[in-house]
Parts: structure tokens; sequence; C-alpha cells
């Protein structure tokens, strides 16, 4: 696709086992005005044997990020929500404003042993893993979507490493730490937004966004709803930068 050169550049995170393939969809609408892309992180589509670890992830959109002119919006669902977190920390010159989907959550305790047992189970037998990840895309998204999901193929073996990463982070003080404009959106049937308010509480200019009769993957479903919900982030993120670029000028 040829990106709009004028509209906030927008960058793409996907979630744990698939690759950047899974944002196409809304690509194909948010692209119309604005340059976008969607990077694949350590361990996964493109990318696949390599060592994940979240600094690597956040470089990989940060990379992307100055592909596209050094500035943008940051989009994640899931994996990719928490990897937008850690970049928004790390690189907040580069992350402009940031979109954390379906990743409220600290997978700890209960949750987080669920959360670890089902990566485990998930890579001991990655084929049978990824054909099992495949049927579910397939039966419960929308045949395009889901096709974008696969299209890149699937990764199952790196998830216990990603699972004690993102265990191992701090997602709150990462948001604390972050100055730009925050997008939390979860739907309101996604277990991994039980800890939205304290996520919420640590943004320094926050808001939450809850998306009726979703659930955490299913969160793609209506990608019209979806790329609105992206362009009007970055209308807001744009609107910004030029506010804070004029009173740095006067």
């Amino acid at each position: 696709m040829k990106p709009n050169e004028h509209g906030l550049p927008v960058v793409f995170v996907h979630g744990i086992r698939v690759s950047g393939t899974m944002w196409r969809p809304v690509m194909e609408l948010v692209g119309a005005d604005h340059p976008v892309a969607a990077p694949d992180l350590p361990g996964h589509g493109t990318r696949r044997g390599e060592p994940f670890t979240l600094p690597g992830a956040a470089r990989a959109v940060a990379d992307a990020i100055d592909e596209l002119g050094g500035r943008a919006l940051v989009v994640g669902l899931s994996l990719g929500g928490y990897v937008g977190i850690v970049a928004a920390e790390r690189y907040p010159g580069r992350v402009a404003g940031l979109m954390a989907m379906g990743c409220t959550t600290r997978p700890r305790g209960l949750f987080g042993a669920v959360y670890r047992a089902a990566a485990r189970s998930a890579a001991t037998h990655p084929a049978v893993g990824d054909r099992l990840s495949t049927w579910g895309f397939r039966r419960t998204l929308p045949g395009p979507v889901a096709e974008a999901m696969v299209a890149g193929g699937l990764s199952c073996e790196v998830m216990p490493r990603v699972v004690e990463a993102v265990a191992r982070m701090d997602p709150t003080a990462s948001l604390s730490a972050y100055p730009g404009p925050v997008w939390l959106v979860n739907g309101a049937r996604d277990p991994f937004r039980r800890d939205e308010r304290a996520f919420l509480g640590a943004c320094r200019d926050g808001r939450l966004v809850v998306r009726p009769r979703q659930g955490h993957v299913t969160a793609l479903s209506d990608t019209a709803a979806l790329a609105r919900t992206v362009l009007d982030a970055a209308a807001v993120t744009a609107d910004r930068a030029s506010y804070h670029a004029v009173g740095e000028s006067r």
C-alpha cells in the first residue's frame, strides 16, 4: 500500500505468536490517511527464532518509527500493547501517542499461573499449538481478519519467554514515566482488563475506552470501528504535537 505522506505516522504492534500481518485489515483503512508500519517483533514472523526480549521488541518499534520519520502514534494489542508501553517509556521522543489494547492487567497470582501454563503447553508441541491457534482465529474472527492473523506464520514456541518477560515488567511505572497521551482500549469481555483503573491512574494523560460485547482477540472483529478509533487518536495526538510545537517556538 502507498502511504499518505501528510498524516501522523502510525506503528502497529502485534500480539503473541502472530506477526505484523495481523494488522493488515486495519492498516488498509488507516493507511489512506497516514503512513503506517507493522514490524515483526523478535521471535515472531520474519524474525522467528530470534530470542524475545522487551528491550529488543521496543527497539523494533523505535526502528519502525524512525523509518516513518521519527514520530508516530503506537497502537498495540495484547503483547503489542505491553511492548508499546515499554517503547513509550524508553523512547518518549519518538512515541507521540500510545494506544494500548487488551493489556491492562498484571499477569500474576492465579491469572499469571494460568497464563504461564497455557504458554508452556503451546510451546511443548508448537506445531499443534500453531494449528489450534489457526483454528481458533478462524472460528472466532471474520474471514479476512482471521487470515491476516495467520498470514505471517505462527510461533507458539516463543510464548513462555514472552510471558515471563511480560510478567516481570512494571507497566504502571512505565506509563507514569511517559508524558504523552495514552488510550487504554479494552473489550468489555476481555480478561486482560482487570487492572484497567490502576493503569489509567498511572497515566499522566490517559483515557479509557471499553468496547461493548468484545473480548480479547475479537477486538479486531469490527475493522472499521477500530480504524475509526485509531484515526481519532491520531488526530488528537497530532493536534497536541502541533500545539506543543507552537508553544516551544514562542
